[in-house]
Order: C-alpha cells, then structure tokens, then sequence
C-alpha cells in the first residue's frame, strides 16, 4: 500500500478536487432556464430574458465564488508537498460544501424576488459562509502540520500572507449572512464582492511569490 504521505498522493488529491470543482461549476448553468414560448408570446423574449436576472445573479456569483476557491485551493497545493490523513478529511468537507452549492443557487434564482426570499438567501449566504470556515480549517491544518521545513524563505513568507489573509474569510461571509436577513439581493451581492476582493491574490499586502510556483 502506497503511504498516504508520498507527494503523488497530494497529485491525486488535487486532481480528484478539480474533477468535483469542474462538476459543481457547469451544473450551475442548468438552472437558468429557456423561456418557454407561453410566456415569451406575452411579453416578448428580450423582456423574458431580463427577467430571468435573479439567475444571472445566483449563477455569477456562484461561479466567481467556487472559481476564487479552486484558484486559492491550487495555491495551497502549491506550497505543501504531503498530506495526513486529517487533511483528507477536511478537504473532503470542502468538496461537500462546494458540490452542494448548486442547490441553494437554483433556490435563489426560483425565489430571489419571491415572499420566501429571505429563507433562500439565508441558505446560500449560510452555504457560503461554510465553505469559508472550512476552507480556512483546511488551510489552517496545511499551515501547521504539512508546510516542509525546508520550506523556501518566500514559500515560507506566502504562507504567513495567506495566513493573514484568510481570518478575513469567516467574519466577513458572517456579515454577508447576517445582510441575508435585513435584504436578500444586497446578501447576494455582497457574496459577490468578497468573491472578487479574494480574487485578488495580493491583498493585503504584495508579498514575494516563490518563481517556482509562480
């Protein structure tokens, strides 16, 4: 049997992320649905196509949230070499939470301007605000136990940076979670914001970036 610690283990473990990533992001299309022709014949296709903007929405911001975690999910594989067995298991949460966000997606696109909206955007912000504690767990247990220790000085420099970064996550989609309850599309868009401000690999603070792993 292969020990679970060698570096190929970590390749399959990132390569079975990607798969569930690449699943979860398509199936999120699905739920913008075609006009059916009852209703276009009514009001028209372009107005049938502007009202169907609660799913442009969910789907935007969806997308741009699983995007900004696969690319920071890649970036921690990038500076550990092993894996345990723990980390196995809280990138298996991570997967969990990120295959179930097209259910809360369709849920908001369905009742975004419905009575129930609040509960619909409650769920989402709440889904994203999981996968904000589990994703800073899981870079929390690679910091601490699977970083080499001869870690380059700017491999190491990285880590710190992202360190600092990532105590934002959990606070901040805490707010957005709290904003559900007050206004729906304001939660969702702020969900949509904070995608975009942790697409900013830099921020706070440009740090030096290994060439290696550039």
């Amino acid at each position: 049997m292969a020990d679970p610690c060698l570096p190929s283990e970590t390749i399959r473990i990132e390569a079975f992320s990607d798969g569930v990533f690449a699943i979860a992001m398509t199936l999120l299309v699905i739920e913008i649905k075609v006009p059916g022709h009852d209703l276009v014949a009514k009001i028209g296709l372009a107005r049938c196509l502007i009202s169907l903007w609660p799913s442009y929405l969910a789907f935007l911001t969806s997308f741009a949230t699983i995007l900004v975690i696969w690319v920071h999910h890649h970036w921690i594989f990038a500076l550990i070499e092993r894996n345990d067995q723990s980390f196995l298991y809280w990138n298996g949460l991570l997967l969990f939470l990120v295959t179930f966000v097209p259910f809360p997606t369709a849920l908001l696109s369905e009742y975004l301007l419905h009575r129930e909206a609040k509960i619909a955007a409650n769920l989402y912000t709440g889904t994203i605000l999981a996968i904000s504690l589990a994703f800073d767990a899981l870079w929390r247990h690679a910091s601490l136990r699977l970083l080499s220790a001869t870690a380059t000085s700017a491999k190491q420099k990285e880590a710190r940076q992202i360190t600092k970064r990532y105590r934002f996550g959990p606070p901040l989609y805490l707010g957005a979670f709290g904003v559900s309850f007050l206004s729906e599309a304001w939660s969702v868009g702020l969900c949509l914001v904070l995608a975009l401000f942790f697409a900013i690999r830099g921020w706070p603070g440009r740090g030096v970036t290994d060439p290696e792993t550039a």
